[in-house]
């Protein structure tokens, strides 16, 4: 192999890390999720700051299924905390973001998840997807908004 071709695989092999690493979220830009994870994993939590400070949208899959408005946040995190009250050991699992970009301070990707858990003494895995909008505000990025689908559920053991 000669030098340069060896300098030519280097550049070239550099260019593409460059390129997958503008593909995916920043660590910074997937802080906001993970404290929602949290959020549904341990409903006590009472940790809110993943959203924006205004005009936050959430579409779930549980009623009224929007939350807009005002006290979108008070009111996704109330029917939330319903929503797991009888499910227990809920774990989530991220893989590689979808479809992700960026415009001047906002920031949107869908983000394929795994959530696993039991509803009494029954495991589940359900599979899904979030598409995310985020903002920067105050220096950080928080959810502007974001919408969930389930696209799979299995019982198991």
């Amino acid at each position: 192999m000669t030098r340069a071709f060896f300098e030519i695989l280097v550049a070239v092999f550099a260019a593409s890390s460059i390129a997958m690493a503008d593909d995916q979220p920043t660590p910074e830009m997937m802080e906001p999720v993970e404290k929602i994870a949290r959020f549904i994993a341990n409903a006590d939590d009472g940790d809110l700051s993943a959203f924006a400070s205004h005009g936050v949208v959430i579409v779930e899959n549980f009623a009224p299924y929007v939350f807009d408005g005002p006290h979108a946040v008070r009111r996704w995190a109330e029917g939330m905390r319903s929503h797991v009250e009888a499910l227990g050991a809920l774990a989530h699992r991220f893989s590689p973001a979808q479809d992700f970009s960026t415009s001047g301070d906002r920031a949107y990707f869908s983000l394929p998840t795994q959530w696993t858990g039991r509803a009494g003494k029954q495991g589940f895995v359900e599979d899904g997807g979030w598409s995310f909008v985020l903002v920067k505000e105050n220096g950080g990025w928080r959810v502007l908004g974001y919408g969930w689908a389930v696209t799979k559920t299995e019982l198991v053991p």
